[in-house]
């Protein structure tokens, strides 16, 4: 398939994402694309505030896919401080999504020259400029991460945005996350979207605090997570006990190359033999309120 084979989708805020065929999903919300990248990622790792203080910061993005996380990171950063230096990890199963979103001009949303950069990002892999150098590492993000916490990377920003977790669980194991927390600066914060109990617990387990987000066009919020329990919005009531719950049970892969079914199976069986709170009664007491 060429690079042009993902075909756009309109969004609520008037950009666009794609669909996959291969996870039964959009890359996106679709109460708004570019939207999602700013109120979910960008803004909770404190980016903007981050970038008024320092010369240098180092990202973390977890799934590229379009791009458009980093291009909100970069258009927000720069904004403040035009001088500041980025270095950006980025981590993608398949190229063609990158590609696509530059074919079909996707990012021309965003200030130059961030389309422009992440268009050579797309293209080669690799960019490294007076103010940018950015890395597109191509896998099985369980393998292409596991370099990156040996070193360790020390990100100050790290967005988790893989497909769901019931349609991609691999990168929201315990295990996974803990790779992932070793390459977060002490000072540094990671988000994700999601606010699944299992993804929230494994981020606890990983050793983070966990706040969350608002939600975007919907009633469902994100987590934000750091190792220090400062500035962090607490979870609500509901959000608390439903970490109790068998829902909160999380996914493993304890050799981090498990197959989806494998870590499916694995978390279905323990929560079977969980005596924790089954997750449809945690359900019926708030749907009362």
């Amino acid at each position: 398939m060429d690079s042009c084979s993902f075909h756009p989708q309109p969004t609520g805020d008037g950009s666009f994402t794609f669909f996959s065929a291969e996870f039964g999903e959009s890359f996106h919300s679709h109460y708004g694309a570019m939207q999602e990248a700013t109120y979910k990622f960008v803004l909770p790792c404190l980016l903007p505030e981050k970038a008024r203080s320092t010369e240098h910061l180092t990202l973390l993005d977890v799934c590229y896919g379009l791009g458009y996380n980093t291009a909100a990171a970069l258009a927000a950063i720069w904004q403040v401080n035009p001088d500041c230096r980025v270095t950006v990890v980025a981590l993608e199963w398949d190229e063609r999504v990158p590609k696509s979103a530059i074919a079909h001009h996707l990012l021309d949303g965003w200030p130059i020259p961030v389309a422009d950069l992440l268009q050579q990002l797309a293209d080669q892999h690799y960019v490294e400029t007076d103010y940018l150098t950015a890395q597109l590492d191509l896998g099985d993000a369980r393998q292409t991460l596991l370099p990156l916490a040996e070193k360790p990377l020390q990100a100050d920003a790290i967005f988790l945005d893989p497909f769901s977790p019931p349609h991609c669980p691999q990168l929201w194991t315990v295990e996974f996350i803990q790779a992932l927390v070793q390459c977060l600066h002490p000072q540094g914060r990671l988000a994700t979207y999601s606010c699944a109990a299992a993804v929230r617990q494994a981020l606890r387990l990983a050793g983070l605090h966990i706040g969350t987000t608002p939600g975007i066009g919907r009633k469902s919020p994100g987590t934000i997570a750091s190792f220090s329990p400062y500035a962090l919005q607490p979870l609500s009531q509901q959000e608390q006990e439903h970490l109790h719950t068998r829902a909160a049970i999380p996914y493993r892969d304890r050799t981090l190359n498990a197959s989806q079914t494998t870590i499916l199976q694995t978390r279905q069986r323990e929560q079977k033999q969980s005596l924790l709170e089954p997750t449809t009664h945690w359900k019926k007491r708030w749907q009362s309120f």
